[in-house]
C-alpha cells in the first residue's frame, strides 16, 4: 500500500516530537530529517502490522480535520506530509526464507541440475518479474 499521510512535527528544546493522528503513531527524532525517517518507519510498521492482522488501514484524513496534536503545547508544531510504501518496507524487513514445494517434470530437473541452475533463485526471479517487484537489499 502506498499513501501520503499528514504528520504533526513539534519542535522542542531537545528533539522533534512526531504524531500521525490517522495511524495513532507517536515517535520522535533528533532533527527534522531523523524525525521524518522515524515517522516513515513507524507508519510503515503500523501498516504492515495491520495488514498482517487483516485489519483495515485508516485512510489519510483531510488536513482541515487536524486542528491540534498531542504535543501542541510542548513547542512549535507544523503540519507536513510523509509518504509510505508498506510493500517496499515489507521487502526490506521480511527477508526470511519460506520453504515451498514445487513440482517440475523429472527431465526438466535433470537439465537444470546438469546446467548448474539454482531452481529456487530462478523461481524467485520469475515471481518478482511476474509481480513487478524488486528486491530492495
Amino acid at each position: 500500500m502506498q499513501a501520503v499521510y499528514p504528520v504533526l512535527f513539534t519542535k522542542t528544546e531537545d528533539c522533534i516530537l512526531v504524531e500521525v493522528p490517522d495511524l495513532e503513531v507517536l515517535t520522535e527524532g533528533k532533527d527534522m530529517k531523523n524525525a521524518i525517517d522515524m515517522a516513515r518507519d513507524a507508519m510503515e510498521l503500523m501498516c504492515v502490522t495491520l495488514e498482517d492482522h487483516e485489519k483495515d488501514i485508516p485512510k489519510p484524513s483531510d488536513t482541515l480535520d487536524i486542528t491540534k496534536g498531542t504535543f501542541s503545547d510542548d513547542g512549535e508544531t507544523i503540519l507536513s506530509y510523509v509518504d509510505i510504501d508498506s510493500g517496499e518496507y515489507r521487502r526490506k524487513i521480511d527477508t526470511k526464507a519460506v520453504r515451498k514445494n514445487v513440482t517440475i517434470p523429472s527431465w526438466l530437473n535433470y537439465e537444470a541440475e546438469h546446467a548448474g541452475i539454482n531452481i529456487s533463485r530462478v523461481l524467485q526471479e520469475a515471481l518478482m518479474n511476474v509481480l513487478g517487484v524488486q528486491r530492495n537489499f
